[in-house]
């Protein structure tokens, strides 16, 4: 089956083959041999913007409308399909019930997944896999070159084992998480772990997304566990809390968010830590 595939807006991670489109139907996309629409849709914000485009592609070929906005659990993983070759998902779920995720609601628990070649593994919680799965995946990763993990790695679930394993790998950068007072201790005994198998802080290759502006938090308190996070090791990246996009940054939290989001900021900041 050929299935075009449309998106909302472009961004890194999506497809650019020849059976993509972003936005609405051009005068040259009405009569193409294709057998069916899909209209993916990622961000809660954009589910209208979807509604309208698959109501523009159905004019002309049959549409389905579907992605993780509208609560997809997600099946087997094709690459190339809806994320850009490269982009890997070996697993889907977590274990987790972390309140500001939504991830086991719409997932459920840890489904391990065949294990597809790519460079940068998407997965919510690879380290809540079997061993068995784990291991497969860093046999695969050690084919690729510029290895991420951009979907995160749980820093208290981090063994020595992995981080050897992850040493070995040619590893670009990888994301940890501090979203909860909870997560500093293990951040800071994954930190540990890594560097004693080889990481260096100064190839800024140990990252952290770090939760900030949710209920009770303050830009002081959110800029101390920044500076904490670079103590443990890491690169820190702000992660505001917000559940649209398109609403600002209140003026009190733009600037902290701006500073610790910019990597050449952070880059400069980071050497006072190393």
């Amino acid at each position: 089956m050929k299935i075009l595939r449309i998106f909302p807006h472009r961004n890194a991670a999506t497809p650019d083959d020849e059976l993509v489109r972003i936005g609405e139907p051009s005068l040259f996309d009405r009569d193409l041999d294709i057998d069916e629409v899909h209209v993916s849709v990622t961000f809660k914000w954009e589910i209208e913007n979807a509604k309208r485009l698959a109501s523009y592609w159905g004019a002309y070929y049959p549409v389905k409308i579907g992605g993780v906005a509208l609560n997809d659990a997600g099946g087997e993983f094709v690459p190339g399909q809806y994320l850009k070759r490269g982009y890997v998902i070996t697993s889907r779920g977590c274990p987790n019930h972390c309140w500001f995720c939504d991830v086991w609601k719409r997932e459920g628990t840890i489904r391990e997944l065949p294990i597809t070649a790519g460079n940068n593994i998407l997965d919510n919680n690879l380290l809540a896999c079997s061993p068995e799965h784990i291991y497969a995946v860093f046999e695969m990763l050690k084919t690729q070159k510029a290895v991420e993990f951009t979907g995160g790695l749980e820093a208290k679930r981090l063994t020595t084992w992995q981080a050897n394993e992850l040493r070995n790998l040619k590893i670009k950068q990888m994301f940890f998480a501090y979203d909860t007072p909870a997560d500093l201790e293990p951040l800071q005994i994954a930190g540990q772990k890594l560097l004693t198998a080889g990481f260096t802080r100064r190839s800024h290759k140990l990252r952290c997304f770090v939760l900030c502006g949710f209920r009770g938090d303050i830009p002081s308190k959110a800029e101390a566990r920044m500076e904490q996070t670079m103590r443990a090791g890491f690169m820190p990246m702000a992660m505001y809390y917000r559940h649209n996009a398109f609403t600002p940054i209140p003026k009190d939290w733009h600037d902290l968010v701006y500073y610790y989001s910019s990597p050449i900021a952070m880059a400069k900041k980071y050497r006072e830590f190393e």
